[in-house]
């Protein structure tokens, strides 16, 4: 089986820890296995570290990068957590991981990000393969529901009015040519999680992209995310995650969304709540009305109070899914037919 990942931030960084851990060789007999793993990770961060290198150097922001490269790296030993050190103190170095100071440095020795990513995927022997969205320096601009413009990734991210619509500066820019072949073989293309309006979407407006999964026969899966944000997605619900992508994308481009359906600790819910976030409702009846079949299970995971998605239970529902359908389990979005009465439940 052949999987792309598409997305940033950490919530690209647990999926892909989930689904490293199904990585085999191709000439295994085992049918529920990952043979091919390719991660597509957004690169219009502008802020921390990454916004720092990328302004001081003029390259592409090494965090969401670094991020997965660490998830899917062979094991958690010293080099790993290295890679994830970050520098409390110390001028010019507070604040910057050792990861980021790894990739800048590769990559002005060889001149080109694509290659350094390359070469820090053989120093930590990650299982799977990383592409950045484009190697374009791009730019992310909302046009916000009063008329006003964020520029930035940070603006956008921190609006408190609704975002209208996103593009991306240069519009037409590149996707690398390995992006478009391991789309066209995938067998299961997956977006999410990660923040919609910065994680999510900057990856698909990327010329070509959307496209490439609208033409793939592979099973194509929205992963919800468990909480609202208080900047882009407050008050959103599972459906309004998918109306925005279907919109700028112009058309459905999925067969399934995954939904948690794990009740929140109430001490979670309250912590939370203070920060303005919230738990993601499940309107299954709007996301079947967009040609999506909503499929639910018990993926929350609470590390040190922070809501996470289950690694590795989200990695073998995905999986699942891949399976079912090849038997002839058929989504209602390949032609607007109409969604199997009965769902499969999840342990």
């Amino acid at each position: 089986m052949r999987v792309v990942a598409i997305g940033g931030g950490t919530g690209l960084a647990v999926l892909l820890r989930g689904l490293k851990q199904l990585v085999i060789p191709d000439t295994s007999p085992e049918q529920r296995s990952i043979t091919r793993l390719t991660a597509v990770v957004t690169v219009t961060d502008e802020g921390g570290s990454s916004g720092r290198l990328r302004r001081d150097f003029g390259m592409l922001p090494p965090g969401d990068i670094r991020n997965c490269l660490v998830a899917l790296a062979e094991d958690e030993k010293i080099l790993t957590r290295l890679f994830n050190y970050r520098f409390s103190a110390g001028n010019g170095l507070r604040g910057h991981s050792l990861g980021n100071l790894f990739l800048t440095a590769l990559t002005k020795l060889t001149g080109d990000f694509s290659l350094a990513v390359r070469l820090a995927s053989e120093v930590l022997a990650v299982r799977g393969e990383i592409f950045p969205a484009t190697l374009a320096d791009v730019r992310l601009t909302a046009l916000l529901a009063d008329g006003r413009r964020a520029e930035g990734e940070s603006q956008s991210h921190n609006t408190t009015v609704p975002i209208r619509k996103l593009t991306i500066v240069p519009a037409r820019c590149r996707p690398m040519a390995e992006t478009l072949k391991a789309i066209a073989e995938a067998d299961l293309i997956t977006v999410g999680p990660g923040s919609l309006y910065t994680s999510l979407l900057p990856n698909l407006l990327v010329s070509r992209i959307a496209e490439q999964i609208a033409r793939s026969k592979a099973t194509r899966v929205f992963i919800g995310n468990l909480m609202t944000q208080p900047g882009e997605t407050r008050g959103y619900s599972a459906a309004e995650h998918l109306e925005p992508i279907i919109q700028h994308v112009g058309r459905n481009i999925f067969d399934f969304a995954v939904l948690n359906n794990r009740p929140f600790p109430v001490g979670m819910r309250r912590r939370y709540a203070a920060e303005q976030a919230e738990p993601v409702a499940n309107d299954v009846a709007k996301i079947r009305a967009l040609g999506v079949f909503p499929v639910r299970a018990p993926l929350l995971q609470t590390e040190d109070g922070v809501a996470r998605h289950d690694a590795d239970r989200l990695a073998r529902l995905l999986l699942e899914l891949v399976s079912r359908r090849s038997r002839g389990w058929k989504a209602a979005s390949r032609d607007n037919r109409r969604a199997p009465k009965r769902q499969p439940t999840y342990a």
